[in-house]
C-alpha cells in the first residue's frame, strides 16, 4: 500500500509540558483510523499538527512524503465557526470551500455550483441545499460539512466528533456515508463512540498524550465506557 501519512516520533506542547509525546503512527492508502481518548489527551491537538494549523516542536509529520499543510487533505469540524443567524444556505455553505474560484465580481463557476451539489448529493442532503444552515438539524448540518469537505476532491478526510451532536439515526447515516468513502479516501476520525465504529475501522489510535495502536478486536467495554487503558495481556493456557 502506499503511505499517505507517516508520524514519528512527534512531540508537542502549548507551554513546557508536553501535550503530545513520543507519537508514532503511519496511515496507509484507504485505511479508515479511529482516534479515541479522553478529553484533554490531545486528539484535537494532532488534528491540528496533521493538517500544518500547529508545529511539531519534535519529531516529524509527513503527508504524502512532505511537512504539512497538504492540499489533498479535507477536515470536517464538529461544528462549523459561523453565527448560527447568519442567513448562509446549505449550498453555499459548501460553496465556502471553493472559494478560491470565485471571479471577480464575486460569482462561482457553474461547474463549481454543480460539484457543490453532486456532493450534497452523495452525502444525501441536496434537498436542503436552499434552506438555511442555521435552521438545520444536528444529523443534516453535519452531513452538510462532510459535503462541504467532499467538494475539494480530497484524499485525506480528518473528521473531529462528527457525530457529537447527533442522534442515532442520523450517526448511523453520517457513518454509512464515511464507510463508503474508505475505497477512494483515507480517513482519520475522532470519536468517543468507539464500540459503533470500531466495526468500520482497519485500527484505533487511541490517544493520551501518547498514542497507542490497536486493532478494533483489541477495544473492550472499559474503553467503550471511557476508562481509556492498554490492552490486557493474552492469558497464558494452563498446563
Amino acid at each position: 500500500m502506499h503511505r499517505v501519512i507517516d508520524v514519528s516520533q512527534l512531540s508537542f506542547g502549548y507551554t513546557v509540558d508536553h501535550v503530545l509525546h513520543d507519537i508514532n503512527f503511519h496511515v496507509d492508502e484507504g485505511q479508515f483510523f479511529a482516534i479515541i481518548g479522553p478529553n484533554g489527551g490531545g486528539k484535537s491537538t494532532l488534528l491540528k499538527l496533521l493538517l500544518g494549523l500547529l508545529e511539531p516542536q519534535e519529531g516529524t509529520v509527513r503527508i504524502y512524503g512532505e511537512a504539512p499543510p497538504c492540499p489533498k487533505i479535507a477536515y470536517v469540524p464538529q461544528n462549523l465557526s459561523l453565527d448560527r443567524q447568519f442567513p448562509i444556505t446549505a449550498l453555499e455553505v459548501v460553496l465556502g470551500a471553493l472559494s478560491r474560484n470565485l471571479s471577480l465580481f464575486g460569482r462561482y463557476r457553474s461547474e463549481d455550483v454543480d460539484c457543490a451539489r453532486s456532493a450534497l448529493e452523495q452525502t444525501g442532503v441536496l434537498e436542503y441545499e436552499s434552506d438555511l444552515f442555521g435552521t438545520l438539524s444536528g444529523g443534516i448540518s453535519q452531513r452538510v460539512l462532510v459535503a462541504r469537505a467532499l467538494v475539494s476532491n480530497p484524499s485525506i478526510l480528518l473528521l473531529d466528533e462528527p457525530t457529537s451532536c447527533t442522534d442515532k439515526e442520523a450517526e448511523s447515516n453520517l457513518l454509512e456515508i464515511i464507510d463508503q468513502l474508505k475505497s477512494t479516501t483515507s480517513i482519520l476520525m475522532v470519536t468517543h463512540h468507539v464500540e459503533v465504529i470500531a466495526p468500520l475501522v482497519d485500527g484505533v489510535l487511541c490517544v493520551h498524550k501518547t498514542a497507542l495502536l490497536m486493532d478494533p478486536k483489541e477495544i473492550c467495554e472499559h474503553i467503550s465506557f471511557g476508562l481509556y487503558h492498554a490492552p490486557d495481556p493474552p492469558q497464558k493456557e494452563r498446563s
